[in-house]
């Protein structure tokens, strides 16, 4: 079936209102389907027109439309026609649905552990017509009864609180309108915890081999999600207005959550097995909150249609970090997000698939999806922060709760929203919108500095917009003047010119460091003037506000990112600062973007051994810092156990020997280093096999797939290539992306990497069955998983431009294509600028 136009919704929605569902579920009828009795009662504005509504099943019972049946051999394209219609109307479908494992519709994954079977339901994006009958689109919404029929030994749960009525089935109660996307069922043997606050009924679920992990974590769990409540009823003005909220920590799930009203599913790697970092809990904190945000901007107040899907996830992921930096105890969340969140949306925005935060043009429901990414997240929060920043933030919040006030329940656009700040604030967003919100790239804020025997005699602000842009746009930002780790002077700034003088600074003795955006404050690619890049590697070092140390890392990456900085220099600079790093999320992202990017992608092949064995060095360094039982040490070791070619410490750490005491005992530590033994040849089959024998987890399932993947064997290979694209196998989109990840791993640094060179030319020919195999929701982040990143040569590029062109692939194939080629020319334009050169110091190039 082709994804639902725009044009077909908007026709749909002036014909009929959807005025209730009722929903009838039988999960009792075994491993591969269930049944399905969906009753819908809507009205029609034209007595005798027609209309449809979409079903995905198996296969077909009854079609009753106003007591008249309808032959189910007439559907097609998952298209029931409903003709004939009344002013009040009633379709009544009677069908069985298939189970998925690819993370969308409903989705059922067993538990190696102990063999039991879980099910949990995903309609997001236009996946609920594979759990009920519904017209599938945002706003037509409507009430929802449902009642599910389960095994005996199965709770269940979904928007509404649920209430078992007799043995094996339960009922929920009404629902207030939901959209169709929002529709959630979880079932199956969950451990539950469960509190109350402020009145609302709080419950946490897991799958059962978790529940004791579950009961260590609670408090955690349920002191932000108390704290997130209390912050948004506050602001907002507004109380929750959905009954009861669970979360439903659920296995093989595609994206971190979802934000189904009264029942959010998220991914259960947030429930810890092992040991942990704070840098986990911040994100599980950070993820918790963005998802109640929701409850109010997305569930309480929905778009009008998927091009303005950006508004859901900007404001959540905006109120996420507000709120965790506001109201809990991970107070450094903006740093967290200016590392984490704004350098994945930094890299989009800088490659050929950046587009602007809103007004994407979404002709059809799938196509949303393509623009869902670091621009609609990260920029899209920085977009509102801006805004909050330049109308003041009570105005802004006094627009958003104007906003959801008017809106309630309904549907609204961009336009509403900022039509809604525009009537609080008094100022006209017209310029401020088109300069935001629809453009797209980055701008570049660099420092022009005059000065005279030490002495400043002028200095200006120079904003240059993306290669093509109409003009820059308006930035409210903080300058900071630094030396010898001691503040001289901060100036805050909001312009709208190429060229602003700031004459706060002139007639000062020129500081080490200049650093524009220095609370990170804006969107934009910092170019640090040529004597402040000399002090980077003192300054950094010397640091004590994690901000300032975010902004110059932010403006390293974006060096190297664009090929104006060495990333040799990255490394370095890494390898002696990171060590004594203490804010941890600023830390761990760091490790991971340097493990990822530099060695053999952005470094140059030559040197990329080198870095490799600069990071497990850091690694090393930074044990030799900490306490050995503290999570800094984990981060350490963890890095160590990724980098380090050192086969006598992999062995040992990977039979839980000679670890650091933070890692003893954690399996999934032990398959980091057992991981690397693979890539790196040191091991084989057996020794994995045997490791997978004594875990018998989901998790040690998954990382013994990528283990033997990695292996560099034909056999192995020809194994993993097999499963990945044979239509033999049926795999969950969990265990296709654990293989992805080991296949290509170890590139240029083990035996196999001729035998794997071929492979990456063949990766081309596979696309065409991916979305078949792992659903199209996954595919984009499996192809981006799959892609041979170590391969930087220009025959990949063109052949990635070739499967780009090629209209068999999917668009969010395509898509994933366009992002991992980016990431290629990057590195072809690295390795050009910097393979004849030796490094000396983080210089700019021409």
């Amino acid at each position: 079936m082709g994804s639902l136009l725009r044009t077909e919704a908007q026709a749909r929605a002036d014909l009929i209102a959807v005025t209730s569902y009722d929903v009838a579920l039988d999960l009792d009828q075994g491993e591969e389907t269930f049944g399905s009795e969906t009753t819908i009662s809507f009205s029609c504005r034209e007595p005798e027109a027609s209309t449809f509504l979409d079903l995905d099943a198996v296969s077909i019972t009854s079609i009753t439309l106003n007591d008249n049946e309808i032959d189910p051999a007439s559907v097609a394209d998952q298209r029931v026609t409903l003709s004939n219609l009344r002013a009040e109307n009633t379709v009544r479908i009677v069908a069985t649905m298939r189970y998925r494992h690819d993370g969308e519709g409903l989705h059922r994954a067993v538990d190696p552990a102990d063999g039991k079977h879980y099910v949990y339901g995903m309609s997001f994006l236009d996946a609920g017509p594979s759990i009920f009958a519904c017209f599938d689109q945002p706003d037509l919404k409507a009430p929802y009864d449902v009642r599910v029929r389960a095994p005996q030994e199965w709770i269940v749960a979904g928007n509404g609180a649920a209430e078992q009525t007799a043995p094996g089935e339960w009922t929920l109660a009404t629902t207030p309108p939901l959209s169709t996307y929002f529709v959630t069922i979880c079932a199956g043997p969950y451990a539950v915890e469960t509190d109350e606050h402020d009145g609302i009924p709080l419950g946490i679920y897991v799958r059962a081999s978790l529940a004791e992990q579950l009961h260590e974590q609670r408090d955690d769990i349920f002191e932000v999600t108390k704290q997130s409540f209390d912050y948004y009823h506050r602001l907002f003005g507004i109380r929750y207005p959905w009954g009861k909220y669970d979360q439903f920590f659920v296995p093989e799930f595609n994206a971190g959550a979802m934000e189904n009203p009264g029942c959010v599913t998220l991914r259960d790697q947030y429930i810890f097995r092992g040991a942990h970092t704070r840098t986990e809990l911040l994100t599980r904190a950070n993820t918790i909150a963005h998802e109640m945000a929701h409850m109010w901007f997305g569930d309480l107040v929905t778009m009008q249609w998927w091009d303005d899907l950006w508004l859901n996830e900007s404001f959540a992921e905006y109120m996420a970090h507000r709120t965790t930096a506001d109201a809990t105890r991970y107070t450094e969340a903006w740093v967290d997000f200016g590392i984490s969140r704004k350098t994945w949306g930094y890299g989009v925005d800088r490659s050929p698939a950046t587009h602007p935060v809103a007004g994407a043009d979404a002709p059809d429901a799938g196509s949303a999806l393509t623009n869902f990414d670091g621009i609609s997240y990260a920029k899209g929060a920085s977009a509102l922060r801006q805004l909050s920043a330049f109308v003041g933030d009570d105005a802004f919040i006094a627009g958003v709760r104007k906003h959801l006030s008017d809106n309630s329940f309904g549907n609204a656009t961009m336009s509403d929203f900022l039509g809604a700040v525009e009537h609080e604030s008094g100022k006209s967003l017209a310029a401020w919108t088109k300069a935001w919100l629809l453009s797209s790239g980055v701008d570049d804020l660099r420092l022009d500095v005059h000065e005279r025997d030490g002495v400043i005699e002028r200095a200006d602000l120079v904003v240059t917009p993306p290669v093509g842009a109409s003009g820059g746009r308006p930035h409210v930002l903080e300058i900071g003047a630094i030396s010898d780790a001691r503040e001289l002077q901060r100036i805050r700034v909001e312009t709208d010119a190429a060229s602003t003088e700031l004459p706060e600074l002139a007639g000062s003795p020129r500081a080490k460091l200049l650093l524009p955006n220095i609370s990170d404050l804006t969107w934009a690619t910092t170019i640090l003037d040529p004597t402040s890049l000399e002090a980077v590697d003192t300054e950094l070092a010397a640091a004590q506000d994690p901000l300032v140390r975010l902004a110059l890392w932010s403006a390293l990456l974006g060096g190297a990112d664009t090929g104006q900085i060495d990333p040799r220099m990255v490394v370095r600079t890494f390898a002696a600062t990171w060590p004594a790093e203490t804010v941890a999320s600023l830390g761990d992202a760091l490790a991971r973007l340097i493990d990822t990017y530099y060695p053999y992608r952005l470094v140059p092949q030559r040197d990329s051994a080198a870095a490799k064995a600069a990071l497990a060095e850091a690694g090393q360094r930074r044990l030799a810092l900490v306490d050995p039982a503290a999570p800094a040490a984990l981060t350490g070791a963890r890095l160590v156990a990724a980098t380090s070619s050192d086969a006598v410490l992999l062995s040992a750490w990977a039979a839980d020997v000679d670890r650091p005491a933070a890692a003893a005992g954690d399996k999934d530590f032990g398959w980091i280093a057992l991981a690397r033994q693979a890539e790196l040849g040191l091991i084989d089959r057996e020794t994995i096999e045997q490791a997978a024998g004594r875990d018998d987890s989901l998790n040690g399932h998954l990382s013994a797939l990528q283990a033997r993947a990695a292996l560099p064997l034909e056999e192995s290979k020809t194994w993993a290539w097999s499963q990945l694209y044979g239509d033999e196998h049926q795999l969950s989109n969990y265990e296709g992306m654990a293989i992805a990840q080991g296949f290509f791993a170890g590139y240029g640094e083990n035996d196999a990497t001729a035998l794997l060179r071929a492979y990456a030319d063949r990766f081309f020919t596979e696309l065409a069955c991916v979305p078949k195999k792992f659903g199209d929701m996954s595919s984009e982040q499996f192809v981006l998983t799959a892609y041979p990143h170590g391969v930087v040569e220009q025959g990949i590029a063109d052949a990635a431009r070739s499967a780009i062109d090629d209209r068999a692939n999917t668009a969010g194939v395509r898509r994933a294509l366009v992002d991992a080629l980016d990431r290629t020319d990057r590195a072809l334009v690295a390795h050009r600028r910097f393979t004849t050169e030796s490094p000396k110091h983080p210089t700019t190039e021409g």
